[in-house]
């Protein structure tokens, strides 16, 4: 039988910047926005490729907004999607080495970052992200 997560809920204070920052500037999909009453909205948002989605919502969870970390995103091209990240002006660390001995350091134009290549981002309310570059899977 296989478990799948499908639904990572994000806790924010404020939906619609929460879904313009998921929406335009990380390009997460519009899945959905549905305003179930004056006091009860849900937007779910997809990353693009991922078969798991955010919900972003107003009167639906009580975690605090902003507390949510460790959320992590995968691509096969770090550099490239930094790079699209910054034009769409997103705040992200630059790209670190994060070695198999423990070790951090910034990346060097020659490092090859599969597997230990990340940056790092928060959302407007601090939800913290890292993206990781694996471009093949064993």
């Amino acid at each position: 039988m296989n478990w799948t997560l499908e639904v990572v809920v994000v806790p924010v204070s404020d939906v619609d910047r929460a879904k313009a920052f998921y929406a335009d500037q990380l390009g997460f999909a519009v899945d959905h926005d549905t305003k179930i009453s004056d006091g009860v909205r849900i937007v779910q948002l997809t990353p693009p490729g991922s078969g798991c989605s955010i919900v972003i919502s107003k009167g639906m969870n009580d975690m605090p907004p902003g507390s949510l970390k460790g959320l992590q995103l995968v691509v096969a091209d770090l550099r490239k999607a930094r790079a699209e990240l910054v034009e769409r002006g997103v705040d992200l660390t630059e790209i670190q080495l994060h070695t198999r001995e423990g070790t951090t350091r910034p990346a060097r134009d020659d490092d090859n970052l599969d597997n230990e290549g990340f940056v790092h981002l928060s959302d407007p309310d601090g939800n913290a992200w890292s993206i990781q570059q694996i471009s093949a899977r064993d």
